[in-house]
């Protein structure tokens, strides 16, 4: 019995232990995790991957333009004098690099056929054929299918590329999100901080007023003191409640829903961004210039389209019948079997349209390559541009925090000059405030460098330093 009661006693107290124990303290939220998040579940990178995977459907409609195509026929006559009756059935593949089509077929007719259609009677066993039509000038190198599927495939770059440039817009903004929560939350810890020293010189002045070491005037200038930084605590607040809300929108569950991150969240500081060393120097490839150098490959398919329709239409057409009847030997005999060439010519005497068309994809493409050109060029300026802003931010970084030493250190000796009697609380309430003037000023300047560095990133396309895989297709 006593042994049972103190293994209960033992039971009580550890859960006693357990319900006092503290509360584990939540994780800090990484950039990676946001930047994670919002690389799977952003709505505007999912509406990207879905226009993907639209243009790869196009373009898989495309290509079955190049299909095989199986047809058949059934005929028989009645009610007249004639009881003629065909089967035929044709399979025909169009040529996929090359303007024609081959096939192949076969037909049995049985019963009489009127003399015009001679042609249907075939052999007891039927008749089997094979062809193939070509193109020789007009839809020779291009036509309307391979037009369409070279431009479907284009469609499928297009859509990647897309695709790239809004996952790098998304995560350079959620970059931004993120660190736009980080400076909010470091600049209300350092409001906290001076409310805090604040309210602790209150108490002490209170102390002092009673036992006459202070006049009670100072305790009132300490209450309007206390009101200010009050006041900077809870414009704080706010700015944090709002950029958490921005960053929800990048931060997401598995379900795709928004998260608004709470304080209990935030890191000691800001994580840098790492360049790639390269990111000074224009990369080749950049997915806006690939879009247009699509263009153009789409603009130069259509002007080979519509010169392809000025030429004259030549086609040959080559084919072969064999009549199968009779014993094996006389069914394969040369007589049986047919050879047909044939020629056919077309040519239109007027081409005002077609000329058209080529004049304006003429002007297209040249049109293409100049914004190609000023695109680039510009690339070049932003480039610059952002690797000045790395440079003077990092400057200005490291004077802020200098300042805020500095400043700090007035603070605190001023704070012990007034414990001793040898300041006055005007001084120290401005020492005080200077030195959290300048610790937001600090956090405002590692902001800055943080937002440039993600800026040049962005406009290098520095895939890892956006949380991108660098081995996706620029």
């Amino acid at each position: 019995m006593t042994m049972t009661m103190t293994k209960r006693m033992g039971l009580a107290l550890l859960l006693l232990v357990l319900a006092a124990a503290p509360a584990r303290a939540a994780e800090p939220l990484t950039l990676g995790e946001v930047l994670a998040s919002s690389r799977q579940h952003a709505p505007q990178v999912m509406e990207a991957v879905a226009r993907t995977r639209s243009a790869q459907g196009r373009a898989l409609t495309a290509e079955g333009a190049f299909d095989t195509l199986v047809s058949g026929e059934v005929r028989a006559k009645g009610g007249g004098p004639y009881d003629g009756r065909l089967i035929e059935t044709s399979l025909s593949r169009p040529i996929a690099d090359w303007g024609g089509t081959l096939y192949t077929g076969y037909r049995l007719s049985g019963g009489a056929f009127p003399t015009y259609e001679g042609g249907l009677v075939t052999d007891p066993l039927g008749e089997i054929k094979v062809g193939a039509l070509f193109s020789l000038l007009r839809d020779r190198a291009i036509d309307d299918r391979r037009f369409n599927r070279s431009n479907a495939k284009l469609d499928v770059r297009v859509a990647e590329l897309e695709r790239l440039l809004v996952s790098v817009s998304v995560q350079r903004r959620a970059l931004s999100a993120y660190n736009v929560w980080v400076a909010a939350g470091l600049r209300l810890r350092v409001y906290r901080d001076l409310l805090s020293i604040a309210q602790t010189r209150q108490t002490a002045l209170q102390r002092q007023v009673e036992l006459g070491a202070r006049p009670s005037i100072l305790v009132t200038e300490s209450e309007q003191a206390i009101l200010r930084r009050q006041a900077l605590v809870t414009r704080g607040e706010q700015d944090l409640a709002n950029a958490a809300t921005n960053l929800s929108f990048f931060l997401r569950d598995s379900e795709g829903r928004p998260v608004k991150p709470s304080a209990e969240r935030l890191p000691e500081g800001f994580v840098a961004v790492d360049l790639d060393p390269s990111t000074e120097t224009p990369k080749a490839g950049r997915p806006d210039l690939g879009l247009l150098d699509a263009r153009i490959a789409q603009a130069g398919r259509r002007l080979e389209l519509e010169r392809n329709s000025r030429l004259p239409r030549l086609d040959l057409r080559l084919e072969a019948s064999q009549d199968l009847g009779g014993d094996l030997p006389n069914m394969l005999a040369p007589r049986n079997t047919e050879l047909t060439v044939g020629l056919r010519f077309s040519l239109p005497l007027q081409q005002r349209a077609a000329t058209g068309r080529i004049a304006t994809a003429e002007a297209e493409i040249e049109a293409v390559r100049r914004r190609r050109q000023a695109l680039e060029d510009q690339i070049n300026v932003d480039l610059q541009r952002f690797t000045n802003d790395v440079r003077a931010t990092a400057e200005l970084h490291r004077l802020a925090d200098e300042e805020r030493a500095r400043a700090a250190t007035m603070a605190a000796a001023e704070r012990r000059r007034f414990e001793i009697g040898a300041s006055d609380f005007f001084l120290v309430n401005v020492r005080e405030e200077t030195a959290a003037d300048a610790d937001v000023r600090r956090i405002e300047a590692a902001y800055r460098q943080i937002d440039a560095r993600a800026e040049l990133a962005a406009a290098a396309m520095d895939l890892p330093a956006l949380g991108l895989d660098a081995s996706q297709p620029l």
